[in-house]
């Protein structure tokens, strides 16, 4: 493949990506009513895992979790995103996901593609350490942005305390010390604290 050829699949790939910036989230923005983008909350979410790593419970190998990260939501392009919370669509649409990350990724030259592809099924697996903690992560943050704007997305929806508290307890396999802060935000806004 010509260095010419691996440019032009590696720029359409960033025009592609910029699409991100459109796909509006459940969440809002922390101590707002705006909503925030996939972007934004990927931009997010690589700085918190930078300033929070030193909470998981285990090593990690820290640019994977990063890739992850900045990766993970690239499908909703696509796919759109699926508020977790929601009770009349899944938030199980692997195929559908799948079939993004393969037109998506598939854009840049084939080892490029390929290396995301496995980077993005892996965090979607959550079975290794760096996929635990981003994953632990990436519930975190909307976590924190309900919390800071009364309740978000939980009062707006009428989401149960238990329901938050099976949805989001995952945050425990990459980090306790993470899952019991989150806690503490869940029990002070269901005032079970």
């Amino acid at each position: 493949m010509s260095s010419s050829s691996t440019l032009s699949k590696q720029v359409q790939f960033i025009h592609e990506i910029d699409k991100l910036k459109y796909v509006e989230r459940m969440t809002c923005l922390f101590n707002s009513n705006r909503h925030e983008n996939d972007a934004e909350h990927s931009w997010h979410l690589c700085m918190m895992a930078l300033i929070l790593a030193p909470h998981s419970d285990q090593p990690l190998d820290m640019l994977k979790v990063l890739k992850m990260l900045l990766i993970h939501d690239i499908v909703e392009i696509d796919a759109g995103d699926t508020f977790l919370f929601d009770t009349q669509k899944s938030h199980d649409n692997m195929e559908e996901e799948l079939r993004a990350a393969h037109r998506i990724f598939g854009l840049l030259p084939k080892d490029q593609a390929e290396e995301l592809i496995e980077v993005w099924k892996e965090f979607e697996a959550a079975e290794t350490n760096e996929a635990k903690f981003a994953k632990a992560i990436d519930r975190l943050a909307p976590m924190m942005q309900n919390a800071s704007n009364k309740g978000g997305t939980w009062a707006q929806h009428n989401v149960a305390y238990e329901t938050v508290i099976a949805k989001k307890q995952r945050i425990k396999e990459g980090s306790e010390s993470l899952w019991q802060y989150a806690k503490v935000l869940v029990d002070k806004h269901y005032k079970k604290a």
